[in-house]
């Protein structure tokens, strides 16, 4: 069963900088592409950032020129630097992992909290 685990959530303070980790567990194959999302409580979860495995980034238009993805193929983790953070970007992140099968997987969420 393929498990990821989220860490690097917290409070920080606005203009501030976090590190969100992701790594992921019980395949053989890793993830076709891995991605970052989140959710503020009672709206939908919305795409933050992608990356394929060939590297191919996306980013949400709001956190362009702010955030950072990246991946290491070898041990199958996605880590999301966020800097500049504002209130804005307060939510629950979730990792979710897509393997070429088309199964995605997700992971249990971390908050982060912008706050001063």
């Amino acid at each position: 069963q393929v498990q990821l685990v989220e860490s690097g959530g917290g409070l920080v303070q606005p203009g501030g900088s976090l590190r969100l980790s992701c790594a992921t567990s019980g395949s053989i194959f890793g993830p076709l592409s891995m991605a970052w999302y989140r959710q503020d409580p009672g709206k939908q979860r919305d795409l933050v950032a992608l990356i394929t495995r060939g590297g191919s980034t996306k980013y949400a238009d709001s956190v362009k020129g702010r955030f950072t993805i990246s991946r290491d193929n070898a041990k199958n983790t996605v880590d999301l630097q966020m800097n500049s953070l504002n209130a804005e970007d307060t939510a629950v992140y979730y990792c979710k992992a897509t393997y070429i099968s088309g199964t995605q997987y997700w992971g249990q969420g971390t908050q982060v909290t912008v706050s001063s």
